[in-house]
């Protein structure tokens, strides 16, 4: 009897511990959103961007087009911050769903061969803009805005 009431009682504490997390994106079958944050070595921001926008941001549209994602923006901060803290770039994609924000897409592969035919100019491209890359971070982020606001 003494194990049990142990047990109902580490149970009964452990609660608030669940509560302090991050909510859940809702039902596998709602958008799903993420943030992906982009620290780059200063001075070479411009560059990361026109990368980006050559070699990347074209797969991202393509990920629109085809229904996995439902919309992509990419943002700067207006302002500057703590070295720390800096980021230079957050692109925000709302995935169709969970499952589709958590697998690879099977057709990844074929669409960048078919975007990008000179794949050595793709693939250098893409090094260059990794290798001026000092920090990158993804983040699911739910949106908690009570209903009827």
């Amino acid at each position: 009897m003494r194990q049990l009431s142990v047990l109902l009682l580490s149970c009964v504490l452990a609660l608030p511990l669940f509560a302090q997390g991050a909510p859940p994106q809702g039902s596998p079958d709602q958008p799903y959103t993420m943030e992906y944050y982009y620290k780059l070595q200063w001075g070479h921001q411009q560059e990361f961007l026109q990368l980006f926008l050559k070699n990347h941001y074209p797969l991202l549209k393509n990920g629109v087009e085809s229904g996995r994602m439902l919309s992509v923006k990419i943002e700067t901060p207006a302002n500057h911050m703590t070295e720390e803290a800096r980021w230079d770039y957050r692109v925000t994609i709302r995935f169709k769903n969970s499952t589709v924000a958590t697998t690879a897409d099977p057709n990844e592969e074929k669409t960048i061969k078919q975007l990008w035919p000179d794949q050595e100019t793709y693939k250098k491209e893409e090094q260059r803009r990794f290798e001026i890359l000092l920090a990158h971070w993804d983040l699911p982020v739910s949106d908690v805005t009570p209903s009827g606001q």
